[in-house]
């Protein structure tokens, strides 16, 4: 080659030099209902080499906090919001459900996309089934591998309320294998056959290690001598369970849940060896964290100590989950964050370190860390983290507002002619695991809380996801969930208005319901406007 080809060669090689440098790929990985000490790096006893290395890599993200339970996770990491104004947080959405995300909402992948990425997800999605404008597909992922639901079960059928749910882009597949595997086989294979002149963003979702727990042979037989004795979770929901489990002599479900856990961590090492394969772990950004606290009840397994609570609880346990970063060069390797991250900053951290545009409509809730995280910037917390849960106990509620000082968690109980409000108030950088209840000391910081809680709460759209654990009377599942979202074609152009014949008598309408809910999307209350709502763009 010439001197002057040389020139040239470079010249035309540079873009895709500055390109690979300023957009790195992007992969997400979410566990679902992984422990606090359940992984090898923070003394847990079960295998978890590929996590270890991560944080070995990378950065512990030591205060990443998601809300209680699966759905409202994983719509604050799509869009940046709090779920509460995305009428999806106090339960999941269920199979006989046909709410989803309001198109609206702008998505992170369609962001990445907007870039010139590619997008995919492998695995489980759990955000909308009944419409297609609900689909991964339709929310900026150019390839889906997976699950429309949870609790499709380790091995085939793969099915949720008896209807089979294993699809590619719509289509309907079969597949045989354990199902962890089978994700990361095809997020392997899509690593290796890529568009290699264009980043990636891949997001992974794991139904690992949620009930119904099930696993190989070969790792069950490794952990069934596992250490069943778990400390307390030192919370009534959860600890009862164990309890009446014990009672009734049934066997634990730590061993079974300890293989899930292990065959996950297998699936993310499989990744990680794919990008080294392929030449690109400088280039690519990993974030792993757990959609929310470990199921730590009887048939969950899990192990959130040192703690308190699990999974659909406010304690810690329930909301402080999991979570590591590696950008190897960019991200330094063995450190460890202690500030304030949650599932809502995802989308303007991940946008912020890949150098993209996030193409959002409505104001963000989630704040970009990457400064804190690239350049261990401070990054304290003076304004306020809500999360919520309804699950399982239909008119339970569990409820916490916290920042660096003060936490209080709300545990509200609505029966038929009485609701019973139990505080507890911490202050949670002196007490992390919770011990000492400060709410009959200081009064007048839960009232403070509580008020802040109550205007959050306030936010919901009344026909938003509640705990409903059964479906309608007479309600059936489809054969095959991949035939069930209603076709675009087939929907109407807009949302559909509701009761209200106007939009000035659905405003009046909304002022009418106080606190108990918003019918106009996305508003808030205004008491200058006389309780009427405005929008927050």
């Amino acid at each position: 080659m010439s001197y002057i080809q040389r020139i040239v060669f470079c010249l035309l090689l540079l873009p895709q030099l500055v390109a690979a440098a300023s957009n790195p790929n992007v992969i997400v990985f979410v566990a679902d209902d992984l422990g606090w000490n359940d992984v090898g790096y923070h003394g847990g006893d079960i295998d978890t080499p590929a996590l270890d290395r991560l944080a070995k890599e990378g950065m512990q993200l030591d205060r990443f906090y998601t809300t209680p339970i699966c759905s409202p996770t994983r719509a604050a990491l799509m869009t940046g919001r709090n779920p509460m104004r995305l009428g999806v947080a106090y339960a999941v959405i269920m199979a006989w459900d046909n709410n989803g995300i309001h198109l609206d909402e702008h998505f992170m992948p369609q962001s990445f996309l907007a870039a010139g990425y590619q997008t995919a997800m492998v695995g489980k999605w759990h955000l909308g089934h009944a419409q297609q404008s609900y689909h991964p597909n339709n929310r900026g992922f150019e390839h889906f591998y997976g699950h429309l639901h949870t609790e499709v079960g380790f091995y085939p059928p793969f099915a949720n309320q008896g209807g089979k749910d294993f699809q590619q882009n719509g289509v309907s597949i079969d597949a045989d294998g354990y199902e962890t595997f089978l994700l990361a086989d095809e997020a392997s294979r899509y690593i290796r056959e890529r568009d290699k002149q264009k980043p990636f963003f891949l997001y992974m979702p794991f139904i690992a290690p949620h009930t119904p727990l099930d696993a190989p042979q070969e790792l069950q037989d490794k952990y069934k001598n596992i250490n069943t004795d778990l400390a307390p979770a030192r919370s009534e929901q959860t600890d009862s369970t164990r309890r009446m489990s014990k009672l009734l002599l049934q066997p634990s479900a730590r061993p079974m849940y300890a293989a899930v856990v292990d065959a996950m961590d297998q699936a993310v090492m499989q990744v990680l060896n794919t990008l080294d394969a392929e030449g690109i772990a400088d280039e690519t950004i990993v974030l792993f964290f757990s959609d929310n606290g470990g199921a730590a009840y009887s048939v969950g397994g899990a192990d959130n100590h040192p703690l308190r609570g699990g999974k659909g609880e406010t304690f810690e346990g329930g909301i402080r989950v999991i979570s590591l970063i590696r950008w190897p060069g960019q991200i330094p390797a063995g450190s460890k964050l202690t500030d304030i991250m949650t599932a809502m900053d995802v989308f303007p951290t991940l946008t912020d370190a890949a150098g993209v545009a996030a193409g959002n409509q409505f104001m963000l809730d989630g704040r970009s860390m990457w400064p804190a995280i690239s350049k261990a910037k401070p990054s304290p917390r003076t304004d306020y983290v809500f999360f919520a849960s309804e699950t399982p106990i239909y008119g339970h509620f569990n409820l916490t507002v916290f920042n660096d000082d003060w936490k209080l968690v709300q545990e509200v109980q609505q029966d038929q002619l009485t609701t019973t409000v139990t505080n507890h108030l911490f202050k949670i950088n002196d007490d992390p695991n919770e011990y000492n209840n400060l709410a009959q000391r200081y009064p007048e910081k839960v009232q403070e809380l509580a008020q802040l809680i109550r205007q959050w709460r306030a936010l919901y759209p009344i026909s938003g996801t509640r705990s409903q654990l059964i479906p309608p009377p007479g309600w059936r599942a489809p054969k095959d969930w991949a035939t069930y979202p209603i076709p675009i074609e087939d929907l109407q152009d807009t949302p559909a208005p509701g009761m209200a014949p106007s939009e000035t008598i659905n405003r009046v309408l909304d002022m009418q319901h106080g606190e108990r809910g918003r019918l106009v999307y996305d508003c808030e209350t205004r008491w200058y406007l006389g309780g009427l709502c405005s929008k927050r763009y």
